[in-house]
């Protein structure tokens, strides 16, 4: 090997071994920030690990540059399958996993929309009478009541006051909780979404465009 050669071939290492660093640390801060969530964090993470794929293809395998570069094409675009073969397949396993185990609350969100408290003898949970309806308006990111005490098989009517389609999310902006099967709510503009309280606790919900529009209702038997 030539001199020159020699040094193509360790700047090819370096600069390789840069830009692995880099699109390994660019996807980590995202994820450990939480900037992105859902979908378009999996397309970000997605996305870098076929950067680095490349990386690692042209800058230390110097796919291409051989004597016999078709043969190493013809093999990488064999390797390049078999692993989008068992990530999508993974990908498509965790999903399906995921709306099983989901599976469980749509079952009790069903039961108490159709009012079945009893299957078979076994209770499923749901109300068999409905009680006191409490009321919660958002109006210009403000939340009123912040805080209601109810009991057990009340409802609790949220009412989107405003001119624009609003969200509720159950939980905290840092931890997502599931009330009565659901964890978030969609009202449109002036409309609103009733629950049913038939978990007993104490639950919080927030504005998830305004994170500082915050409220909580206490559910007693």
């Amino acid at each position: 090997m030539s001199k020159s050669s020699h040094q193509a071939t360790v700047g090819s290492y370096v600069s390789g071994f840069i830009l692995s660093i880099i699109f390994t640390i660019i996807p980590y801060y995202v994820v450990v920030n939480k900037n992105i969530s859902g979908n378009q964090l999996l397309a970000i993470i997605i996305g870098f690990a076929i950067v680095q794929v490349f990386i690692q293809v042209f800058f230390f395998l110097h796919l291409g540059r051989g004597p016999k570069p078709l043969y190493n094409v013809a093999f990488f675009s064999a390797t390049l399958c078999a692993i989008l073969l068992v990530v999508g397949g993974s990908l498509f396993i965790m999903s399906h996993l995921h709306y099983n185990m989901d599976s469980l609350e749509t079952a009790k969100q069903l039961a108490e929309s159709e009012a079945i408290s009893q299957v078979e003898g076994n209770k499923t949970g749901a109300c068999q009478a409905i009680k006191v309806n409490h009321k919660i308006a958002i109006m210009h990111t403000q939340i009123s009541p912040t805080i209601t005490e109810a009991r057990q098989c009340d409802t609790l009517s949220f009412i989107n006051s405003d001119s624009v389609n609003l969200k509720i999310n159950f939980g905290t902006p840092t931890k997502s909780e599931t009330y009565a099967g659901q964890t978030e709510l969609s009202m449109r503009k002036g409309l609103s979404d009733t629950i049913t309280l038939n978990q007993t606790g104490t639950y919080h919900f927030y504005d998830p465009t305004n994170l500082s529009s915050t409220g909580s209702f206490n559910v007693q038997p």
